[in-house]
């Protein structure tokens, strides 16, 4: 399986692991599957800390390569197909990273992790059983 994950579910599974769902927590831990997080995120990550909207808990630089190591987490670069393909995609959405997540899940055919309810919207293979409470 190949999960692509949001944000959200990449900093929750790195530092407060008990909002992700038992679910996704089992697929990101499982080494047969493949586990991508987009450059869109770590673009997001640093645009947001810099604005003091993000507190990360180690650099932004450490992070990701402990992530890379400690759990195969792979990088997934944007193409220009990922970009093209947001012409596709009706507005339900107007934050142009998770616009980009959305047209990368789908072109690469990968499950989104993700809590987000207005990506639910979108026709594509949504990773989670449950809202956070």
């Amino acid at each position: 399986m190949r999960l692509l994950l949001d944000t959200h579910a990449f900093l929750w599974w790195d530092s407060d692991y008990q909002h992700l769902p038992k679910q996704v927590i089992d697929a990101i831990s499982d080494r047969q599957n493949d586990v991508y997080l987009s450059l869109v995120s770590l673009w997001e990550m640093q645009i947001k800390s810099q604005l003091g909207k993000l507190q990360l808990v180690s650099p932004m630089q450490q992070l990701i390569s402990e992530q890379r190591v400690r759990n195969g987490i792979q990088l997934m670069p944007i193409k220009p197909p990922h970009i093209f393909g947001l012409n596709d995609l009706p507005h339900h959405h107007r934050d142009p990273f998770d616009r980009l997540l959305i047209s990368q899940a789908l072109l690469e055919d990968t499950w989104l992790v993700t809590h987000d309810r207005q990506i639910q919207q979108y026709n594509l293979k949504i990773m989670w059983d449950k809202p956070v409470e």
